[in-house]
């Protein structure tokens, strides 16, 4: 299991943790920052689900009127995430 750390734009959350495993299913993710109840909720929710199947439904997702939200921004952790794990 391999773990990630990525930094949100445009959101209020300041770190996104997770880690993946070798058939690129979701564990341990949390958010530093943002509304810490419902992103709670979105790390249970996503607990040993595919990471690729949780970036489709996340992906574009807008809080506020900001273009973005948290669940948008996690999407884009786990596009990267994938990306390197096929880049070795």
């Amino acid at each position: 299991m391999k773990g990630y750390v990525y930094s949100p734009q445009g959101v209020c959350s300041k770190k996104i943790y997770f880690k993946l495993d070798d058939e690129k299913r979701i564990h341990e993710l949390v958010f530093e920052g943002g509304c810490n109840g419902n992103l709670k909720a979105i790390g249970r929710l996503t607990e040993g689900k595919s990471a690729s199947e949780i970036a489709d439904i996340l992906r574009g997702n807008q809080c506020g009127g900001r273009g973005t939200s948290c669940a948008d921004q996690l999407s884009k952790a786990l596009e990267k995430a994938l990306a390197d794990m096929e880049n070795g």
